[in-house]
């Protein structure tokens, strides 16, 4: 026992002393401390996700954004090996004459620093890797505390410190083995941080080669091959990925299926060998070790497929790839986009639609790929609006203008294929009925031991001499319940009576008249399969043809504006536009599709077609102010006059000066003037503004409403629905608030907006006035009122003792040149203010009742 406590001693150096503390500090608490630094690392490693989409990371983790300063650890592993370490240097550091003599004190602060760095608190770990380097120069672990501190270093967002060090060490020592490829690995990170891209591959090839782990080895390799592709040296870039794809079962799965994958992205699609290639990829696919991958080998097949305009095979794989997904957004949101665009391009607009959302699902929000996939997604909500306005209009019209043979002719064809339909509907309703039927009878639905009670045979019963067989149609309420609806889609609703097949004898559903207001009666399966069902319901009146045929037209002529400015889709949008010529367009559309025609040719180098259209238009519309701009584009008159754009501009500075009544004027004679163009709504609703500001809640709300109705699939139109649910609702009120509550507040001065010289008076004597009044915050505005009142606004008056006693005020403020002001006015707080002029009840606010 004497010999246990002399050893204990950290003041004591000796053989047995340094043992003793040596060994327990390695064996013991260092040896549990790096058991929970593995642990911890182990659940960061689980929780990191390998993007392989984008330039892998050369050290798996992944930094947060702030820089953690406290000393409380996140990770409890990681703060077990913390205490660890430091239990190791406060009860086991020998410091005698100002040297340690325990050699495991170094590895206690490494195992300290590396506890904070993967719990990312990076200044603290920086503290204990500098005290290694200050206390003990000569450790073995030099090497090593010299890497993570230049980690720690590039973590803090010092890469030129990082290679500066680093350089300095790889010139003053020797350095080989793991050593090396840690540091070089290390200075190739922090080249990449500088975007010095060739550099860090010259220190990212030393590292490969030299490291022995062979996770690291593919990792470094895999990350040569994507700067090697970056650089565009596909050759080098394939020798990084087959030296991965030799390691083969030595590394994790990932890097070797996205290795083969990466090397198949460079095939050389011009003058490679297809058939080869394609059995290249169809042996991935067949490999039972590949199948948690399946998801991204389907999509490489998809896309070969598609470079091969093979569009059904590559359409089946991006699905194929959806359903085996792993949990990989990005695959998924690529798959998604691809499928979006190509119903896109076949004018298969809700199906496209359907893609565009499952693609924002997929994809990280407040990033540039979601704006634009976002945006698209709504510009999309147009298109398939104007595009079933357009189907149906062309389909009604069609009809209508074939002769009687060929309408039956064409919904005989359409029967057939609403039968295919129903058959394969039908055959689905009958098998989900015979398993639910199959469950109620108890077959193959038992629980082992007990069966479903035996009906008792009745003489006479058809199936009761059979054991209990339950089968008989009128015993099996699901088989009934599907009679029934087979009988009402073919036969609808029948009274109970004789003849019941007569169509007069249809029953009704207690409304008296059969169906209800605005609601369209059943359709009977026999009704659906006659074609003089459908004959019968076309319109034949010609106001009501004529009313279908300005909705296709105005239809096409947005479907061709939206295609060209959203989508940039020049070919769709030149067959709509000419479409629309050909349909014997109202007036208002004839010369702004032909503008709109012109400039798409341009857009499509079709020179010659430009040129005849430019030709069309100056001639038989020499006075529009597109012929102006077609013969001379760079007049100034031009620009400034007829260009709806400057125009709007222009009306809005009025609007931003508050000449309301001017501003609802000329708008009404613009949105005539500029019928058509995409530019109306905006006159539209900086009319109901000005309305607005007029007339009131009630005027602004219809003027929106109208807005909203008329151009719902306008940017305009849809601002118009959000105010209509969300900001009226909360105007609505227009009872005054007690004004001692108020706290700002206001005097104003009445006057009549005709008397414009005398407002202007009044305002420049009460500024220089109010110049010399010891208010500091007040200030003066003229606000209209309505079409008849303008007010005089004296603002930021904190009190209501302020606002009354400012007018007495002004009445008494004599000075040279000045008389006083002693004009009637009246006080309001600024809420107050707010709902007379939302209401313009100002009547009511002056004379309540």
């Amino acid at each position: 026992m004497a010999i246990i406590a002399q050893s204990c001693s950290r003041k004591k150096d000796n053989f047995i002393n340094r043992a003793w503390h040596s060994v327990g500090t390695e064996y013991n608490i260092l040896y549990n401390g790096e058991i929970a630094l593995q642990q911890g690392l182990q659940t960061v490693n689980n929780a990191f996700t390998e993007n392989f989409w984008e330039q892998l990371p050369i050290e798996r983790f992944e930094a947060k954004d702030e820089v953690r300063l406290g000393n409380e650890a996140e990770n409890s592993d990681f703060e077990r090996a913390e205490e660890k370490a430091t239990k190791a240097i406060q009860k086991h550091s020998m410091t005698i004459n100002g040297k340690e003599k325990n050699p495991q004190i170094d590895e206690s602060y490494l195992l300290l620093g590396k506890a904070r760095y993967y719990d990312q608190r990076f200044i603290p770990a920086l503290a204990a890797f500098n005290n290694i380097l200050n206390k003990y120069p000569t450790s073995d672990k030099i090497n090593q505390v010299k890497v993570w501190r230049e980690k720690t270093n590039l973590r803090l967002g010092s890469p030129e410190l990082t290679i500066k060090n680093l350089k300095r060490h790889l010139k003053q020592e020797e350095v080989e083995g793991q050593d090396l490829a840690d540091i070089t690995a290390v200075l190739a990170d922090a080249y990449l941080v500088i975007k010095e891209k060739d550099t860090a591959l010259k220190y990212l090839d030393t590292a490969a080669v030299a490291t022995k782990i062979n996770a690291q080895k593919a990792r470094y390799h895999f990350i040569r091959g994507q700067l090697y592709n970056q650089f565009g040296k596909k050759d080098s870039a394939n020798m990084a990925f087959d030296e991965i794809i030799d390691m083969h079962r030595k590394i994790p799965r990932a890097f070797y299926i996205n290795a083969h994958l990466a090397k198949s992205d460079n095939f050389d699609t011009e003058n490679g060998d297809k058939l080869l290639f394609m059995e290249y990829l169809t042996e991935l696919e067949d490999n039972r070790e590949n199948r948690p991958f399946l998801d991204k080998i389907y999509h490489r097949i998809a896309r070969f497929h598609q470079a091969e305009r093979r569009d059904s095979l590559s359409e089946v794989y991006y699905n194929k790839s959806i359903k085996a997904t792993q949990g990989d957004k990005e695959l998924n949101s690529r798959n998604y986009l691809i499928l979006g665009d190509m119903y896109f391009d076949r004018t298969e607009y809700k199906t496209a639609g359907a893609y565009y959302d499952s693609t924002l699902t997929n994809m990280v929000e407040k990033t540039k790929p979601y704006r634009v996939v976002k945006k698209k997604r709504i510009n999309l909500d147009d298109v398939i609006y104007y595009e079933g306005v357009a189907r149906a209009g062309d389909s009604i019209l069609n009809a209508v203008s074939l002769p009687k043979e060929q309408q039956i002719a064409l919904y005989t064809d359409y029967i057939k294929e609403l039968k295919a339909q129903d058959s394969i509907a039908a055959e689905v309703e009958k098998k989900r009925a015979q398993k639910i039927a199959s469950k109620a009878s108890g077959k193959g639905n038992g629980i082992a031991g007990f069966n479903k009670p035996q009906r008792a045979n009745l003489p006479g019963i058809p199936g009761n001499n059979s054991g209990g067989n339950t089968d008989f149609y009128f015993y099996n309420q699901s088989t009934v319940a599907y009679g029934k609806n087979e009988f009402l889609k073919l036969w609808g609703e029948r009274k109970n009576q004789d003849n019941w097949r007569l169509s007069n004898a249809r029953g009704n559903s207690g409304s008296g008249s059969g169906k209800e207001e605005g609601v369209e009666e059943n359709i009977t399966q026999l009704e659906r399969y006659d074609p003089e069902f459908y004959i019968k319901r076309l319109p034949t009146d010609k106001v009501v043809l004529d009313s279908i045929g300005k909705e296709r037209n105005f239809a096409y002529y947005q479907l061709g504006l939206i295609y060209k400015e959203k989508f940039k889709e020049y070919v769709l949008a030149k067959d709509k536009l000419e479409g629309l010529l050909k349909n014997n367009p109202e007036e208002r559309l004839i010369l702004p599709s032909k503008y709109q025609l012109y400039k798409i040719y341009l857009l499509l180098g079709q020179n010659d077609e430009a040129e005849i259209a430019k030709n069309r238009i100056i001639a038989e519309h020499p006075d529009s102010r597109y012929a102006e701009i077609l013969r001379n584009p760079d007049s100034q008159l031009a620009k400034d006059q007829n260009n709806p754009e400057t125009v709007y501009e222009n009306l809005y500075r009025k609007f931003e000066a508050q000449e309301y009544v001017e501003v609802v004027a000329s708008a009404e004679e613009n949105i005539k003037r500029f019928e058509g163009d995409g530019f109306v709504p905006k006159f539209e609703i900086l009319k109901a503004s000005a309305l607005g500001r007029l007339k009131g809640y009630e005027a602004y709300k219809d003027a929106v409403n109208y807005v909203a109705l008329t151009y719902p699939n306008s940017e305009e139109g849809k601002q118009a629905q959000q105010i209509l649910a969300n900001a009226l609702p909360a105007l609505k009120n227009k009872d005054f608030l007690p004004e001692d509550e108020g706290n700002s507040f206001h005097v104003i001065y009445q006057f009549d907006s005709s008397n414009k010289e005398d407002i202007k008076q009044f305002k420049e004597e009460l500024s220089k006035i109010m110049e010399r009044l010891p208010y500091p915050d007040i200030s003066l505005s003229k606000d209209v009122y309505d079409e008849n009142t303008t007010f005089i606004v004296v603002h930021g008056l904190k009190y209501i003792t302020s606002a009354l006693g400012f007018g007495p005020t002004l009445q008494d403020y004599k000075e040279e040149n000045t008389k006083g002001i002693t004009k009637e006015y009246f006080t309001i707080s600024s809420a107050n203010y707010a709902i007379v002029q939302r209401h313009k009840n100002l009547g009511d606010y002056i004379n309540p009742e």
